[in-house]
């Protein structure tokens, strides 16, 4: 892949690199033809190979979920940024991060009645396939639609977005004030009344309408998101599940991943009923949750988290593994830690051909070397080109 989107034809091989194979650390070879990995080896002296210097090479990172396309879309309250631009913009700060595969969180509805986001969903999309389709864009980037199910035009604006080819992957999500990630709805109202700068008096009365008039909308709209994703084939995820009806409810559905579930009780059932389970990388970076739930970590010590996402910061996906390898309670070493930002992630999206430092895998890799604990990435390759 060259930035018209071509895979790089040319045989590449790098050595004397530290290579973080799915289950193992080792010093060695990576040789590259035709954009995939066709072998591993010993340190070589052949003249045409790149020499690592002893750094380590990891799989070029799988982001499932983060939501920063869109704050490049608006870069402040109300103020919309021309979509091609954000989208680059976006793009520069993911491979910085190296991120070479992401999955662009999309909302399609809103909680909220006057939201703006149905108007911005179409053009996102179009602007990443005209951007990709270009060779503009650095990482692969394909979408994640997250279905808000109290809004009545969430199935409508699914029908009519799913069917773009970059759309891989839905979560379900319930944004009523009152329950999962805001089941405290006293702290909510104070946070929202600061954040929109009015009275709390204000805020609880609106609220309170929200939720009576929105109270049985999602039991009716969840349903149909869930037989929209299943009649497309997609990969379905539910979004801060916080008791054990919420995470049997999904399972019931076929769901087969908790996304950010706000409990250890809701974790402990996803476990029990076979799903997957994803955790934010900010929340192992910063030591705990922003919103005041569950820690990241506490999931770790129980072995109830598969994948980390960089959520709202995408620079956390390449933090949070070496954090929790450092973690003397933790039983993650650094490849355990490095697969749930590369292989599960692939792997739980359908991406097969990625994620892995193998034979047959694309060469999708990351040049990382460390400074007083803190990773940093001197090269990056997407298929077998240089692209940072």
């Amino acid at each position: 892949m060259d930035m018209s989107g071509k895979t790089s034809t040319e045989r590449l091989i790098l050595t004397n690199a530290t290579l973080v194979l799915a289950d193992r650390m080792q010093e060695g070879t990576v040789e590259i033809e035709n954009g995939r990995i066709v072998g591993l080896g010993p340190v070589t002296r052949a003249s045409d190979a790149i020499d690592m210097g002893g750094d380590l090479l990891i799989p070029g990172l799988v982001d499932i979920h983060t939501d920063h396309f869109e704050k490049h879309v608006f870069p402040r309250h109300h103020v919309r940024w021309n979509y091609m631009t954000a989208a680059l913009a976006h793009d520069a700060q993911i491979i910085g991060a190296g991120i070479t595969t992401v999955f662009d969180s999309l909302c399609v509805g809103a909680a909220e009645d006057g939201s703006e986001r149905a108007e911005i969903l179409a053009p996102m999309i179009e602007a990443l396939e005209k951007a990709q389709a270009a060779g503009m864009l650095r990482a692969e980037h394909l979408v994640h639609l997250r279905c808000e199910v109290i809004d009545p035009q969430t199935p409508a604006l699914m029908e009519a977005n799913i069917g773009h080819d970059l759309v891989r992957v839905i979560s379900v999500m319930e944004h009523l004030p009152g329950i999962r990630q805001t089941r405290d709805l006293d702290t909510y109202l104070a946070k929202v009344a600061k954040l929109r700068g009015e009275a709390l008096s204000v805020t609880t009365a609106r609220v309170n309408d929200m939720i009576v008039a929105k109270r049985e909308i999602g039991q009716k709209i969840r349903p149909q998101v869930v037989d929209i994703a299943k009649r497309h084939n997609m990969p379905l995820l539910s979004h801060d599940d916080t008791d054990i009806e919420h995470v049997d409810l999904a399972a019931d559905e076929g769901v087969a991943i908790s996304e950010f579930p706000c409990t250890l009780e809701a974790a402990r059932e996803a476990r029990r009923r076979g799903m997957q389970i994803v955790g934010g990388a900010p929340n192992i970076v910063r030591g705990g949750s922003q919103s005041g739930n569950l820690a990241v970590r506490d999931l770790l010590l129980e072995g109830l988290c598969d994948i980390l996402a960089s959520d709202y910061v995408p620079r956390a996906l390449l933090d949070a593994p070496f954090v929790i390898a450092a973690d003397a309670d933790l039983a993650y070493d650094l490849p355990a830690a490095i697969r749930m930002v590369t292989k599960t992630p692939a792997e739980a999206a359908g991406l097969m051909d990625r994620g892995e430092i193998a034979p047959g895998k694309r060469a999708d890799l990351l040049q990382v070397s460390r400074h007083d604990g803190h990773p940093f990435i001197k090269r990056i390759w997407r298929e077998g080109v240089r692209v940072a």
